[in-house]
């Protein structure tokens, strides 16, 4: 049986062959090998990934698991207690946020925790390839498809690489016209923490078998060394194919000589998703014997597009540089030497690709680095950031509708929802449920950080809110509400409706301790602080989370005991945007002087972006507050890594300033894009990718404000003619758009609902009433918009 499965895998490959390399507008390509890793291409199906490094000689491909943690040892919350933050806040009541922010983290922090997501390993390639010529790497966006090809001596060679989600395996393929065959070694191998071996791998007949348990020699707990010496385990099974040639095992590798082509199959498991990793892996390779690798690759590129195909951004130019190499294009754009719009085009297609390749139902939600790590000890952990970097590598899900993909970033806030209640009752005293800023896999709720200003953070519960709510406004799915948003959002509203305090000085109710994530200001002592009386982004935060539950209670018509108490706890809330007076809104309860004026964070615009608390019509004031607060960080050096830019491209299409947006699409690709197009904060972080997908979005359509949906508010001036089809308008409304010399010439509105919404378009707006499942389309020119 076994000779019969090759047999058939063979004639697929072969008949595979006739997929080569093809320049589109949807391609990452390049006419060299990646040296360092940011510039090699990465691959995923949620929860494996790949990238591939493309070498004809010493080709790595770097593989990673999303569940491969050092074990939870069980570190626990400090002794802080109600008590101590009794003292805190009795120390901000005398003026003293000094002593506030030393008893934050003395008696509520663990300090610096160095418990980290990991790679899993690297799959080598050693080959006796000469005379090369005719190089290109490419990444194919709509199929999910890595391809090397390139000649050895006149002969033609070809690497095909996809990590499959309905199959859970990743392939490689590996393709030569030359007649002696590929000759070369094959291993799998794990680095080693600090110096200690965590993997080994056995060769078995044409099989790799590589074993082994994530530790962390540099583990670190309340900025004290603590070693982890155990963790999730796995066991990663490569199996080889070929038709020619020979295959033996030497020395724990698989030697190659005489092949033509040759089929890796890949399984990997770990004990976080079963408790017998080896037996899935058994499960996995089995399930595809007799189905061919044709059908295997056409498996995985229809699931792909199911999801991809959902949206298409075209921008028009006159100019097709998709004919160059994409590095090659990323440079003539950071020295300014073309305008090259459509690589805008390419990097929102990107944000959607990687999404998809990092988040799927029943896998972890996208990290700082999404899925893709080459570390031990990787930058920040690799970890779940809850003070921006999470809530954006989801801001794009709903917009593109890509919504199933927010299910692994639900599954995981709904364990630090449970997590959290513990925290809330220990450290602080009260009922409902507490985040900090940082967690990880096993999803603790205790502050971690050595100093205030980075970890003292209060207010990303209620952030993490916003996306139950948010895609409850996008799909309009009342189960949804029902069963999932609303019970979270009644523990974090419960939390703060006991967590705000009377201000001695107004009679307002504020939040304190209070802080602005990583961010301090100057007492008259020359001090760099944190605390204070009631941030800007937490008074804003805790002020959507009132409303949003409200709203959701009336939606689902529930009253109960925290309806009525909220009710009367926002009318006294202190207001989120108050204006100092230059007319930018304070960040802090009073204007204090900046440590840094130009900060990265811009938390006390949460509100406005992406929140929806201020708007053009509604507080055209406070509107106009935020472009002077703007204007005032970007004079003051502001938006210096990717992910603020991308954050700062979106707040600028909610000023309804395309030119503003451009010149930030600019700033962006000039100084926070490395040549395989991930986001360098730097060093990498994901979080830009996404963002600035979403920024994208938020230039051509808008709908955070109420039954108002607003069609092309800030196209960048260079956009001058395109397309885009399948974004989302809140109320469950598909749209397309297209323009010509920068004005709407048709939009399209699918409703799965009967609504009537206030369109805006072409500088005019009309009322328009929408019917379930009934396309409308609108052309502006002959309807006088």
């Amino acid at each position: 049986m076994r000779h019969i499965f090759f047999a058939i895998f063979l004639i697929n490959t072969l008949s595979c062959q006739e997929d080569v390399f093809k320049k589109t507008h949807q391609t990452i390509w390049f006419t060299s090998p990646a040296k360092e890793w940011h510039e090699a291409l990465p691959l995923g199906n949620g929860r494996l990934g790949m990238m591939i490094f493309g070498d004809p000689k010493k080709e790595r491909i770097q593989l990673n698991d999303d569940s491969l943690w050092p074990k939870d040892l069980g570190w626990t919350h400090t002794k802080g207690g109600p008590e101590d933050l009794k003292k805190i806040r009795e120390a901000l009541d005398n003026g003293d946020p000094v002593t506030a922010d030393r008893l934050l983290v003395e008696k509520f922090s663990n300090k610096t925790i160095i418990r980290s997501h990991q790679t899993l390993g690297d799959l080598n390639f050693q080959w006796q390839h000469n005379d090369i010529a005719s190089y290109t790497r490419s990444l194919d966006l709509k199929r999910a498809i890595a391809t090397t090809t390139f000649t050895v001596e006149g002969y033609q060679v070809q690497q095909k690489a996809f990590v499959s989600y309905p199959h859970q395996i990743m392939v490689i393929t590996i393709n030569t016209e030359h007649p002696k065959g590929l000759e070369g070694t094959i291993s799998l191998q794990r680095p080693l923490d600090e110096g200690f071996a965590t993997a080994s791998t056995e060769a078995i007949g044409q099989s790799l078998i590589m074993q082994g348990e994530i530790t962390q020699q540099k583990g670190a707990f309340r900025s004290n060394p603590a070693p982890i010496r155990n963790g999730v385990a796995f066991e990663t099974h490569l199996e080889a194919h070929t038709d020619l040639g020979s295959i033996i095992t030497s020395a724990g590798k698989l030697k190659l000589k005489g092949v033509k082509s040759l089929v890796l199959y890949i399984a990997s498991n770990s004990t976080y998703y079963t408790k017998d990793p080896s037996s899935k892996n058994e499960e996995q390779l089995n399930s595809i014997k007799g189905i061919g690798l044709k059908a295997i690759e056409t498996a995985h590129v229809n699931d792909h597009q199911t999801l991809f195909n959902r949206t298409a951004l075209i921008i028009s130019s006159k100019d097709e540089y998709f004919h160059l190499p994409t590095d090659q294009r990323l440079a003539q754009i950071k020295n300014k030497q073309t305008n090259d719009a459509a690589m805008s085009q390419l990097l929102f297609d990107y944000g959607r690709y990687l999404l998809i390749a990092c988040s799927r139902p029943e896998t972890l939600p996208a990290n700082l680095q999404g899925l893709w790590n080459e570390h031990i000890n990787a930058p920040w952990n690799a970890d779940y950031h809850l003070n921006i970097n999470l809530q954006m590598n989801y801001w794009l899900a709903n917009l593109t509708q890509l919504h199933e993909l927010n299910e692994p970033l639900f599954d995981f806030i709904d364990r630090l929802v449970e997590s959290g209640k513990e925290t809330a009752k220990i450290n602080f005293g009260c009922r409902g449920s507490f985040f900090p800023h940082a967690t990880d896999l096993w999803g603790p709720t205790w502050l971690r950080a050595p100093t205030a200003y980075w970890g003292a953070s209060f207010a990303a519960g209620g952030w993490m809110m916003q996306h139950y709510w948010e895609h409850y406004r996008f799909t309009k799915d009342k189960s949804f509400l029902e069963k999932r948003a609303f019970p979270a959002l009644h523990e974090i509203a419960l939390f703060y409706s006991d967590w705000l305090q009377i201000d001695s000085r107004d009679g307002s109710l504020i939040a304190y301790p209070s802080t602005s994530p990583e961010n301090r200001y100057v007492i008259e002592e020359g001090i760099s602080v944190a605390s204070c009386k009631g941030s800007a982004m937490d008074q804003q935060v805790i002020y959507e989370v009132f409303t949003n539950y409200l709203s959701a209670a009336q939606e689902l018509n529930i009253e109960n005991e925290l309806t009525q108490k909220i009710s009367t706890q926002l009318p006294k809330l202190r207001a989120g945007f108050i204006l100092g007076k230059d007319g930018r809104i304070l960040e802090w309860d009073r204007p204090y002087h900046e440590n840094e004026p130009g900060h990265r964070h811009m938390s006390h615009l949460y509100g406005f972006h992406p929140g929806s608390q201020i708007s053009s019509i509604a507080t055209p004031k406070l509107f106009e507050a935020v472009k002077t607060t703007l204007n005032y960080r970007l004079a003051n050096g502001g938006a210096g890594t990717g992910w603020s830019r991308a954050w700062l491209i979106n707040c600028a299409a909610r000023l309804f300033d395309g030119a503003m947006v451009e010149e930030h699409i600019q700033l962006l690709f000039e100084k926070s894009i490395y040549k395989n197009l991930f986001d360098a904060h730097p060093p990498f972080q994901i979080d830009g990718n996404f963002g600035f997908t979403a920024g994208v979005v938020e230039a051509l359509l808008q709908s955070y404000e109420e039954n108002i949906i607003r069609i092309l508010p800030a196209l960048p001036p260079s956009w001058k003619n395109g397309s885009v089809k399948g974004l989302v308008a809140r109320g469950n409304i598909v749209v397309d758009i297209n323009w010509e010399e920068g004005k709407i010439t048709q939009v399209e509105l699918n409703s799965a609902s009967d609504q009537t919404v206030t369109l805006y378009l072409n500088n005019k707006k009309q009322k328009v009433i929408l019917k379930q499942g009934k396309k409308k389309t609108i052309t502006p020119r002959t309807e006088g918009l």
